[in-house]
């Protein structure tokens, strides 16, 4: 349940405000329907953070513990620190050319590649090996519960403060799980 609830918690929040929630917010006004935008957003979701899952049990499983212990715990800071710095719009991802379904599936799985969020999930599951699964669903209901207001409200719900303080709250909960790390 640990394993869940970290990798729910810390993506939703990270995910206020970030890249792909734009992306989702345009997607949206673009294409004016809701359900093919999330089945997209879903299945890139699954499969972008199923790969960083899959490399975060890989690399709990070969790496010293002594070495995994400080990368996860320098990969956590790190993570914290870096969701002070704010995402900027990609205009390069703009799905003119396919549907909805397609647009969302193709470009969030793109925009999510190396991507914070992405890079949680590969730290996450290299913390929680044995919970593959809890990670992977964390993280995935995690994007979509950032990503279906947006979806669903558009520009009503952006609120400048609000993404501000998500970042700062999302960034002081990677640093305590990297300290946390290093202690435990």
């Amino acid at each position: 349940m640990e394993a869940f609830l970290a990798s729910l918690s810390l993506v939703t929040l990270g995910e206020i405000g970030d890249k792909t929630q734009l992306l989702a917010f345009a997607l949206a006004c673009r294409y004016r329907v809701h359900w093919p935008i999330l089945a997209g957003i879903t299945v890139a979701t699954l499969a972008n953070h199923g790969l960083s899952a899959w490399l975060g049990v890989w690399l709990a499983e070969w790496l010293p513990d002594n070495w995994l212990q400080w990368t996860l715990a320098g990969s956590f800071i790190a993570l914290g620190i870096w969701m002070l710095i704010p995402d900027k719009d990609d205009d390069s991802l703009d799905g003119q050319r396919w549907g909805p379904f397609m647009a969302s599936l193709v470009l969030f799985f793109l925009a999510e590649i190396g991507d914070k969020t992405q890079v949680a999930t590969v730290a996450l599951a290299a913390r929680f090996p044995e919970y593959f699964v809890a990670v992977l669903s964390g993280t995935t209901l995690g994007m979509l519960a950032a990503n279906v207001p947006v979806i669903w409200l558009g520009n009503r719900v952006r609120n400048p403060t609000l993404e501000q303080w998500a970042h700062r709250i999302s960034a002081v909960l990677f640093i305590a799980l990297g300290v946390a790390t290093l202690i435990f």
